[in-house]
């Protein structure tokens, strides 16, 4: 058991290397490849009893779908129809508005404490670091799908969180996987506001 509980945080950690790799690069296929990450950790955390973070990455399993359909549009917006007509060079970007800044705020601020407190009653082994970074995460996703360039800022901290919790969980792998969307994160944001054209 222990070889294969092994060979899946190998395998979440190489699809999810690439998985940021076409994330900076805003390419479609980012999303299969993230389900395929997905299911792999959110195995690995289960195993770790880390609850929070093992049922967020099946949230992206299934959020994945919607974020491939909304890319697609907004390329489609972008190039006037035709999605193959856009200079790869190109990332699609939305306007972060007040609104949704809002939104986000409050649902990190009520879902944190609230997450926190099922966590502990589960028994997560790290109830209060793995609430953050799940929050956290939930809203970077929505803000990927969705093509707001500042949703690198959210996952910054996301990443290093979950890499200081995986750290002390003992999953290496997975640590060494969230260091590296950590860097890949900070690249990503210079990416997109370099060559990031919006939408509307």
């Amino acid at each position: 058991m222990a070889d294969i509980i092994f060979a899946i945080e190998i395998f979440a950690t190489v699809t999810g290397i690439l998985y940021v790799l076409l994330e900076i690069g805003q390419k479609n296929f980012m999303w299969y490849v993230g389900i395929a990450t997905g299911v792999a950790s959110a195995f690995s955390f289960g195993i770790q009893h880390l609850y929070a973070s093992m049922s967020l990455n099946l949230y992206y399993v299934f959020v994945s779908f919607w974020g491939l359909y909304q890319w697609k549009k907004d390329s489609a917006l972008l190039s006037g129809g035709r999605e193959d007509s856009i200079p790869s060079e190109n990332i699609h970007l939305n306007r972060l508005t007040g609104r949704t800044i809002l939104f986000s705020a409050l649902g990190l601020v009520i879902g944190v404490p609230v997450l926190y407190w099922i966590l502990d009653f589960v028994g997560d082994s790290m109830s209060w670091l793995d609430s953050v970074s799940t929050l956290l995460s939930i809203v970077g996703t929505v803000w990927l799908a969705r093509s707001y360039y500042q949703q690198w800022y959210l996952w910054i901290l996301a990443d290093v969180l979950s890499a200081v919790l995986c750290f002390h969980s003992g999953m290496y792998w997975m640590t060494l996987l969230y260091v590296i969307y950590s860097v890949s994160a900070v690249y990503g944001c210079y990416h997109w506001r370099k060559a990031g054209k919006y939408v509307g």
